[in-house]
C-alpha cells in the first residue's frame, strides 16, 4: 500500500512539474493560481532545488530511497528546465550602449501614483535620454511638472494623459496613464477610443497616441489589471485588447502589462510577444530580472513591465534601474534603432 501511495505522488509531482515548468504546453499559463505560480520562475526554480534536497535526505532512509530517488530526479529536471528558460531570456544586464543619433529611448515606470516625485521622474528621465516615458498611475498634473523640468533641461517633451474616471475629483492614479514623448519625434495625439474608454484596458487605463502626421510609431502606454482571483477574466481581456494594439505596422508597446511572457504564449503573431511586438529585454539579457516588487532583490521579483516594439525595431539594449524611487515597481529603459539604421 505504501509502495502505491509512493508511486501515485511522483507521478502527481512530475505531473505538477510539468505544468509548472511549461504551462503553455497545457494552455493553463492563464488559469488560476497556475499564472500566479509560474510569474517568479527564480523563486520556482529556488522550490525545486529545496525539494531536491529534502529528497536527497529522505533517500538516505533505506526503505524510502526509491521514492525519494525519483522526486529527487523530477525536482533536478524541474529546476534545470526552469533554469535554462531563465538563461534564455536573461538573468539581467546593467547599462545600456551608447545612444546613437538613430537610436530612440524608450522608459516606462509605474509611479504608484505620488509614490516618485515628478523632479525624481525627470532627472530619470533626462539621465537615461528617453524619447518616449510611459508612466501607468501617474497623473496628468504630474506629467505636466516633469515635461516643466525637461524643457529647462533642454530635452522638451509633449505631456499626452488618460483618466478613466475625470467626472471623479481627486480619483486614485491608477486610474490614470500619462504619456511624455519628445517634440524631436513630432506632434502626437491621444486617439478618442483612449479617452472615452469606448477602445481600452478595463479597469486601470492605457493610452494610445498616433502621431498626427503619420510619421513615427504608434505608442500604447499599457496598463493592465493584476490578476487576482477575482479579475482573472478581466486580466485575460486586457492582456487580449493589448495585443490586438500590435498589429502590423510601427508599434511601440510600454508599460505595466502585469503578466510575464508566460501569460503571453498564446497572444503573439509571427513570432511576436504581444500580437506582432517583440519584448526588449529578454531579447537584451533582461527578460528575467523582476520589476515589482521593488522591494525583493530583482531575480525574486517578476518581470511584469515591458517594452515591446513591432518587427522594424532592432533592439540594442535596456536595463532595470535598482532604485525604484519610493515605487513598488522598477524602471525599465530599452535603447531600438530603426531596423533599416541597424541593418549593414
Amino acid at each position: 500500500m505504501l509502495r502505491l501511495v509512493g508511486i501515485l505522488v511522483t507521478v502527481l509531482f512530475a505531473i505538477a512539474t510539468a505544468v509548472l515548468v511549461w504551462p503553455q504546453f497545457f494552455k493553463l499559463e492563464t488559469t488560476f493560481p497556475i499564472a500566479q505560480i509560474v510569474s517568479a520562475r527564480t523563486v520556482l526554480v529556488a522550490g525545486f532545488l529545496v525539494i531536491a534536497v529534502l529528497a536527497a535526505l529522505l533517500a538516505l532512509s533505506k526503505r524510502m530511497r526509491g521514492f525519494a530517488a525519483s522526486v529527487l530526479v523530477i525536482a533536478l529536471v524541474g529546476a534545470g528546465a526552469g533554469a535554462a528558460i531563465g538563461a534564455l531570456r536573461g538573468f539581467g544586464t546593467g547599462s545600456l550602449p551608447d545612444k546613437t543619433e538613430t537610436a530612440i529611448r524608450v522608459m516606462t515606470w509605474n509611479t504608484e501614483g505620488a509614490a516618485v516625485s515628478a523632479e525624481r521622474i525627470a532627472a530619470t528621465v533626462a539621465e537615461q535620454q528617453a524619447d518616449i516615458v510611459a508612466l501607468p498611475e501617474t497623473s496628468q498634473k504630474v506629467g505636466e511638472q516633469i515635461a516643466l523640468q525637461m524643457r529647462e533641461a533642454g530635452q522638451p517633451m509633449w505631456v499626452h494623459h488618460v483618466n478613466i474616471r475625470p467626472d471623479v475629483e481627486n480619483g486614485p492614479q491608477a486610474w490614470q496613464t500619462t504619456i511624455l514623448i519628445s517634440t524631436e519625434m513630432g506632434e502626437y495625439s491621444v486617439i478618442a477610443s483612449s479617452r472615452d474608454g469606448t477602445s481600452n484596458t478595463g479597469s486601470v487605463p492605457s493610452a494610445v497616441a498616433m502621431p498626427i502626421d503619420g510619421t513615427g510609431p504608434t505608442i500604447v502606454a499599457v496598463h493592465a489589471v493584476a490578476p487576482r482571483e477575482e479579475a482573472m477574466p478581466r486580466w485575460r481581456s486586457d492582456l487580449a485588447w493589448v495585443a490586438d494594439q500590435c498589429p502590423e505596422g510601427d508599434f511601440i508597446l510600454a508599460g505595466d502589462f502585469n503578466a510575464t511572457l508566460d501569460h503571453m504564449a498564446s497572444l503573439g503573431v509571427d513570432g511576436g510577444d504581444m500580437g506582432r511586438c517583440r519584448d526588449v529585454a529578454s531579447r537584451t539579457g533582461n527578460g528575467m530580472a523582476g520589476t515589482w516588487p521593488a522591494n525583493l532583490p530583482p531575480l525574486a521579483g517578476v518581470p511584469i513591465d515591458h517594452i515591446m516594439a513591432s518587427e522594424n525595431w532592432n533592439p540594442t539594449g535596456s536595463v532595470v534601474l535598482e532604485d525604484s524611487g519610493g515605487s513598488d515597481h522598477r524602471a525599465v529603459i530599452a535603447q531600438l534603432e530603426p531596423l533599416s539604421a541597424s541593418t549593414p
